[in-house]
């Protein structure tokens, strides 16, 4: 008998983090059975081991992996193909940004956001994909971490707003291409989340968000566990919390050319 699989990147940290946790401790709430092995991937093997031991009753097996990276995606297909698991849950939530003026910015960073928020996640769907089907739980469910910032360009932050306009449009074609083989896919559009984020996106230079964003932080358990929800439910996309949705609206009826002038040219993020 095939053992039944969830899959989390970006795990060790952040929202990543919350959706493992949750996932792991679920009796019932998200999920009718629950799986036997959590495949938790990261980069860090000290902060994957620590969760390792600590959450889920010996059922998250640590996969140290750099999806920026074609070796870290071979070392989940190699695992894929040997074990041939079922796999009921893919969460797409290893992401990465570096605030700043493209041009004062290194290729490497360029290439390493587009790496891990387009192509890893996209590679990662391909892969899994052939090993998901309806099971106990229901259809098989992909959640892609998007963002609010995928909604409109940002200068000052303009490769990472692109990536995550690209993950919304790619969950949207999945989830048409997908429905006929039992998987559902749903993307997910949080505003600022209060994880490591800010400090890693300023290079160190901020820990917390400090402009009009910070009044709309949100905790990513609340925002895992709304995804868990939105997704039991059959939903393709959630914009969370309201003041987002209000973006979303924006983004559609305000002409982008008045947005950017607000925005001004991000300089000095």
């Amino acid at each position: 008998m095939h053992q039944k699989i969830a899959i989390i990147t970006g795990s060790s940290s952040g929202i990543g983090k919350a959706f493992l946790e949750l996932v792991a401790g679920d009796n019932g709430e998200y999920f009718k059975s629950p799986f036997d092995e959590i495949w938790a991937v990261a980069r860090r093997k000290d902060a994957l081991d620590e969760i390792a031991s600590s959450v889920g009753g010996g059922k998250v097996v640590p996969i140290v992996a750099d999806l920026s990276d074609n070796s870290g995606i071979r070392i989940i297909e190699d695992k894929l193909k040997a074990e041939e698991p079922e796999v009921g849950l893919l969460i797409n939530s290893a992401g990465m940004g570096i605030k700043g003026a493209v041009m004062s910015k290194s290729a490497q960073a360029l290439d390493d956001t587009i790496r891990i928020n387009c192509s890893a996640l996209s590679r990662m769907m391909r892969i899994t994909a052939p090993y998901m089907k309806p099971g106990e739980n229901g259809r098989a469910k992909i959640i892609n971490i998007a963002s609010s910032a995928g909604f409109l360009p940002q200068p000052g932050f303009a490769c990472y707003a692109a990536s995550k306009s690209y993950v919304i449009s790619f969950s949207r074609a999945m989830s048409a291409e997908l429905k006929a083989k039992g998987i559902d896919v749903m993307a997910v559009c949080p505003g600022p989340v209060a994880t490591d984020f800010q400090r890693r996106a300023t290079e160190g230079k901020q820990a917390d968000f400090t402009d009009w964003r910070k009044n709309f932080v949100i905790d990513p358990v609340k925002l895992a566990k709304k995804s868990l929800r939105a997704s039991a439910n059959g939903r393709k996309m959630l914009v969370y919390p309201f003041s987002q949705k209000l973006l979303h609206l924006a983004s559609k009826i305000v002409p982008t050319s008045w947005i950017l002038a607000f925005m001004g040219n991000g300089a000095n993020e």
